[in-house]
């Protein structure tokens, strides 16, 4: 791939985070980058979208004070060139399973693009906690490495092996760096959802227990899922597609063919 590519990079930790600055300065060898991302720290806010947002300019490109949606919008539509190619994270934290779909917004990013039929990456990085929370645990950008790694490869010849359907995103995630390159694994989403609430005082606390069991000895997940192949110490990457599949089925077809008779009559 030549320097010619055009590369969008946004991210959902903020403009100033590690993982941000990892991806650019390895992708600037690949393409040509253009930078819209979050001024500030953006994590699980979804596909959430404003109206108006400010933006100001930054070392990197563009700081954004909206969402990782918003500045995929504002960098296709306003800020930068066209780009071949949309780059989320990197995140601190990976983003596995299911449920984080429309939930994360370093994989929203990768989404709204892909509903602009721009070929997307999400890419996160599995940070363990051990026995601190994850607030606590500080990256630097050369624990970045395996994920920018696996990553540069994927733009730089993902698009000319045609992986990449209209509406296709790429969901990577991988782990801290050990020694030699970890491999890759074409993974699907893991379908664990262990959330939770408890009640203290005038609080309700959400508490998500998947995170709980990442130990690759017991771990529930099958062989082929993205939360294995992370925790076993390989690089995940599932080919998703927005918009998501719908489920039709002829159950609600017979409930739709019965509301008529069902809804009372217009007695005006």
């Amino acid at each position: 791939m030549s320097d010619s590519l055009e590369i969008l990079l946004t991210n959902d930790d903020g403009i100033d985070s590690p993982g941000i600055r990892a991806l650019h300065d390895a992708l600037s060898s690949v393409g040509n980058v253009t930078v819209v991302a979050p001024a500030t720290d953006q994590s699980a806010v979804g596909r959430a979208l404003s109206h108006e947002v400010d933006v100001y300019e930054h070392e990197l490109g563009y700081a954004v004070e909206g969402t990782p949606a918003d500045c995929v919008v504002a960098g296709l539509a306003e800020l930068g060139p066209f780009p071949d190619l949309v780059v989320s994270g990197c995140n601190k934290g990976a983003n596995l399973g299911e449920y984080v779909l429309g939930r994360s917004g370093t994989i929203s990013a990768a989404v709204e693009a892909a509903f602009f039929d721009v070929p997307a990456i999400a890419t996160s990085l599995y940070v363990p906690v051990d026995d601190r929370s994850f607030e606590e645990v500080a990256t630097a950008p050369e624990d970045y490495a395996e994920a920018v790694r696996a990553t540069s490869f994927l733009v730089e010849h993902a698009l000319d092996a045609g992986v990449f359907d209209p509406g296709t995103y790429l969901n990577v995630n991988a782990p801290l760096p050990d020694g030699d390159p970890a491999p890759i694994e074409i993974t699907r989403p893991s379908k664990r959802y262990e959330m939770d609430a408890s009640r203290h005082g005038d609080a309700v606390l959400l508490h998500d227990r998947v995170w709980e069991e990442m130990d690759p000895e017991s771990l529930p997940d099958p062989e082929g899922t993205d939360r294995r192949a992370v925790a076993e110490g390989r690089i995940s990457v599932s080919a998703l597609a927005a918009p998501h599949t719908t489920n039709n089925h002829e159950a609600l077809d017979a409930l739709a063919e019965a509301y008529l008779d069902a809804a009372p009559a217009d007695r005006a």
